[in-house]
């Protein structure tokens, strides 16, 4: 699995719209409104880095609205969240 944070830069006026039709996109797990230099932050998990062509450029860069997009690739993930959830797989929590 290939993970790309994609840092994106939208139309203001468009922001919420702009949001919802890359988050339509199969392969974004999350998008998140975000303060800063870049409007919006998109997750894309792609099966193989040759996808991320087809997703990135071939259809979130063409979505009306975004005006600009930096796309950095995940070598590791490292989450506290997975972690957890990996522990608590099959035990009831105790009292």
């Amino acid at each position: 699995m290939v993970t790309a944070i994609v840092l994106i830069k939208a139309d203001v006026a468009r922001i919420p719209e702009t949001a919802e039709a890359i988050a339509q996109i199969e392969q974004v797990s999350e998008v998140y409104s975000v303060t800063g230099e870049f409007d919006l932050v998109a997750m894309v998990r792609v099966r193989e880095h040759d996808e991320l062509g087809d997703v990135i450029p071939g259809r979130l860069n063409r979505i009306p609205g975004v005006t600009h997009t930096e796309t950095h690739i995940a070598f590791r993930a490292y989450s506290r969240h997975d972690l957890e959830a990996a522990f608590a797989l099959g035990y009831p929590e105790t009292a």
